[in-house]
C-alpha cells in the first residue's frame, strides 16, 4: 500500500532575523554591521494528516518560529515549505492570508481576542471572513464554545472571561472553520487540568474525525503526551524526534468502552 504524501513537509529551512547594531549611542543602519539572529537552521520536517506532533525546547529554541513558518505567518529565509502540493513561498502575503483562512487554524500564545466583541462572534470571525451565512456561524460558534465548556459564557466579552476562558475561545476560534492543519501554542498555558484534559480530548477528535495535523508547542510535559511524535529543539535546531504511544487523558479513558 503506496503511503500518502505528508500534508506538510519542511525541507533545510532556516530563519535568520537582523537587528540593528548599536554603535556609540546611534543605530547604525548599514547592512553590513547589521548581525543576525539565527531563530531555526536547516531543519527538515514532515507532517501526515491526523497525527499530532508536540514540539519540544526551551525558551528560545525555535518552536515558536517553526509554527509560524508552518502556519504561512512567516516565510523561512531559505529552505522550503510545501503544503499538501503547494510551496508557500511562491505565494504572496495575500495568497497565504487566504491559504491560511481556508486551511490553518491557529491557536496563539496570547489569544488576540477583540475585546468588542462577544466570545461567540471572536469564534465565528473566520466564518465571516469565508462569508458563511450568519445562522451557520452563530450555530458552528455555539457549538464549539459549549463542547469548550463555556455553553454560560457565549454573550460575555473577553475582558468579562478569565485567562483560562480566554484560552478556549481561542481554541474554539482555530477549529471553527475544521482546518487541515492547527497550530497551537502552549493551548494549556492558562488551563487548570480537567479543563486542559477536555482540551487535548477536543484535539485528538479533530486529529482523528478530520483527518488533521495538529502541532502543539509546550513546556508542559502532560501536554506533550498526547502527542504521536515529539520534536525536541534547542538553539534552533530539531535534535531529536521521538516516536511516541500517545497518553490518553483522564476525559477520554473515562468514554473508553473497555
Amino acid at each position: 500500500m503506496m503511503q500518502s504524501p505528508p500534508l506538510v513537509a519542511c525541507s533545510g529551512i532556516s530563519r535568520h532575523y537582523g537587528r540593528r547594531s548599536e554603535q556609540r549611542g546611534f543605530f547604525n543602519r548599514r547592512k553590513s554591521d547589521t548581525p543576525t539572529v539565527t531563530a531555526l537552521s536547516n531543519v527538515d520536517l514532515e507532517i501526515s494528516r491526523g497525527e499530532i506532533v508536540g514540539c519540544a525546547g526551551p525558551s528560545g529554541s525555535g518552536k515558536s518560529t517553526l509554527l509560524h513558518i508552518l502556519a504561512g505567518l512567516d516565510t523561512p529565509s531559505s529552505g522550503a515549505v510545501v503544503f499538501d502540493g503547494t510551496n508557500l513561498g511562491d505565494l504572496s502575503r495575500r495568497g497565504r492570508t487566504k491559504h491560511r483562512l481556508d486551511h490553518v487554524g491557529i491557536v496563539f500564545q496570547h489569544f488576540h481576542l477583540l475585546d468588542s466583541l462577544s466570545a461567540r462572534a471572536n469564534v465565528a470571525l473566520p466564518l465571516v471572513e469565508r462569508g458563511r451565512p450568519k445562522r451557520e456561524r452563530r450555530r458552528r460558534a455555539t457549538e464549539l464554545l459549549e463542547a469548550m465548556g463555556l455553553g454560560d459564557r457565549i454573550t460575555h466579552r473577553p475582558p468579562e472571561l478569565s485567562g483560562g476562558e480566554q484560552q478556549r475561545v481561542a481554541i474554539a476560534r482555530a477549529l471553527v472553520t475544521n482546518p487541515d492543519l492547527v497550530i497551537a501554542d502552549e493551548p494549556t498555558g492558562e488551563l487548570d487540568t480537567e479543563t486542559g484534559d477536555r482540551v487535548l480530548t477536543r484535539f485528538r477528535a479533530v486529529a482523528a474525525e478530520l483527518n488533521a495535523a495538529v502541532v502543539i508547542a509546550s513546556h508542559d510535559e502532560p501536554t506533550l503526551a498526547i502527542a504521536d511524535r515529539l520534536v525536541r529543539m534547542r538553539d534552533g535546531e530539531i535534535t531529536q524526534i521521538e516516536t511516541q504511544s500517545p497518553a490518553q487523558t483522564p476525559q477520554e479513558a473515562s468514554m473508553d468502552p473497555k
